[in-house]
């Protein structure tokens, strides 16, 4: 066996100690055992907003997102509208107080995985690039800086697993992440959405924040998919790089 085959071998057991390395303070659990769960998550949000590189957790209190087209209506007739927000940052996960977790049993495929909690204010900041046509005669081109605040904001996110074994040791991945959100309000600002008049884009920034509620029912099913990308990549790591088994205790602990 040659040298790069030693230096490989050494490497994935270092990266198999890490990986078992829980911060003191964060407790492991049962499995099934959602309570202890629950504590052990909250206690991990609280204490590591920065996240855990041993852990392969990333920072989630300023989370990048990845571009997202919200909006693309053809490009037909008297009104259609494309809305894409791009450069996006999401503040608040570190506010998160998790209510409930079930599921993470022995056999992880048995049963729906479900993970519940409430943010107290969840801020998306970034740009955005407008266009399309109102009522036959307003054009919109628009780009600029945009915000979007999320208060009082619960999820449910129920997922679905599959068993993957590599190096004698097994792991799970996500293949259906389904998340269900509810909110008290939702807050936008779209700067210099009609550039050359301040007043007009004053006006339809306050039309979508008088009627918020209308917009969301319109613009859910896209937003749920952005959000499943945004809670994929927060575990998605985690999963991928410790093994299932090394995140409990042993049954006759």
């Amino acid at each position: 066996m040659d040298l790069l085959n030693y230096l490989l071998i050494g490497f994935q057991l270092f990266v198999g100690i890490l990986g078992q390395a829980f911060p003191s303070n964060i407790k492991k659990c049962h499995y099934g055992d959602g309570k202890c769960l629950m504590e052990s998550a909250n206690a991990l949000l609280k204490n590591y907003p920065k996240g855990i590189p041993e852990l392969n957790l990333k920072p989630f209190d300023v989370l990048p997102v990845k571009d997202w087209l919200l909006v693309n209506d053809s490009q037909v007739g008297g009104a259609w509208y494309s809305f894409e927000l791009l450069n996006q940052i999401n503040l608040g996960f570190e506010n998160t107080t998790i209510t409930q977790i079930r599921g993470f049993d022995r056999d992880p495929t048995s049963t729906k995985i479900e993970i519940h909690g409430k943010i107290p204010r969840l801020t998306y900041k970034g740009d955005y690039k407008a266009k399309g046509r109102m009522l036959w005669f307003v054009e919109i081109n628009s780009t600029g800086t945009s915000s979007s605040d999320f208060l009082n904001f619960e999820f449910d996110l129920t997922l679905k697993v599959r068993t993957e074994y590599r190096n004698n040791k097994r792991y799970i991945r996500i293949y259906e992440l389904v998340p269900n959100i509810r909110l008290e309000r939702w807050i936008m600002w779209l700067d210099d959405f009609f550039p050359d008049n301040f007043d007009l884009t004053i006006a339809i920034n306050n039309l979508f924040n008088h009627n918020w509620v209308e917009f969301w029912n319109e613009l859910e099913p896209g937003i749920l998919r952005l959000f499943e990308t945004v809670f994929r990549s927060m575990i998605d790591d985690l999963f991928h790089n410790v093994p299932y088994d090394d995140l409990f205790l042993p049954d006759e602990d």
